[in-house]
Order: structure tokens, then sequence, then C-alpha cells
């Protein structure tokens, strides 16, 4: 007989600036039954606003996971990853990177910064959506994560 097992809904935050990639993560969270959570900023300054909870996001929830986006305006996802990993209040959150680079080096940088896991986004609208909803189910069933 299996066991079931209840699945709390984690708080995401998804640092991407492209409107119609934030749209398709959306999408895919919403079709998802889990309820999670899903928290969007557009820039490498703004996520680490929101990580830290300051200015206008001082009433932000610690997220659970974190999906990034390298290319962003200001601060890139590079930088971001490295501020988030060389912060004790914020380092032992999983950070997924979600990008359009394929670039070798952009990925063995990522794993060197201690990214959880790197994601090439497909550019098919429905294997994006379906990626989305793995990584979700992934980190959301599969993975234990430490409480926010």
């Amino acid at each position: 007989m299996s066991e079931v097992v209840m699945v709390q809904p984690i708080e995401v935050l998804l640092v991407e600036d492209e409107p119609g990639d934030v749209l398709m993560t959306r999408e895919a969270f919403k079709e998802h039954q889990l309820g999670n959570r899903l928290h969007v900023v557009s820039d490498g300054v703004e996520a680490m606003r929101f990580l830290r909870q300051e200015e206008d996001h001082a009433d932000a929830p610690r997220p659970h996971l974190i999906l990034l986006d390298l290319n962003l305006p200001g601060k890139d996802g590079r930088e971001v990853l490295a501020e988030i990993k060389g912060d004790p209040a914020l380092a032992h959150i999983p950070v997924v990177v979600l990008t359009t680079s394929e670039s070798q080096e952009d990925i063995v940088r990522s794993y060197q910064l201690h990214a959880s896991a790197y994601v090439t986004k497909p550019v098919d609208f429905e294997q994006f959506v379906t990626v989305v909803r793995q990584i979700d189910e992934f980190f959301v069933t599969v993975v234990r994560l430490p409480e926010a």
C-alpha cells in the first residue's frame, strides 16, 4: 500500500525580464494543481531587493525556489547567483538557471556558482510549459526543501 504524501504549496521567485517567458511560466503554474505561488521580478537588482525584503519588497515571502534567467538588464543572472550563494541567509535556496543560453561557459560558470540545475528554455510554447512544470513538480514532490 502506498503512502499518500501531502504536498504544501511553495513560494517560487521567477527572475525574468522577457514578458513572453513570464507569461508562459505563469501559464505553467496556473495549470499545475499544486497551487505554488509565483512571484516575478524583472531584473537582478529587484531580485536581490525581493530576497532581502528591502524597499517595496519588505513583506515579500522568502522563496523556497528561484528560477533565474542569466540575461537580465542591470545586474545579470550570474551576478545574482553569485550574490545569493555568497549570502548565508540566502545560500540554501535552490536556484534553477532557466535561460536561452546554451554556452558551455555559462553552464560551467552557473554550476561553479552552485546553481542547483541549468535548464535551457525551449523555444516552443508547449515544450516550455512542460519544462517549467517538470521543474516545479520535481522541486515540490521529489526534493526536500528547507523551510522558507
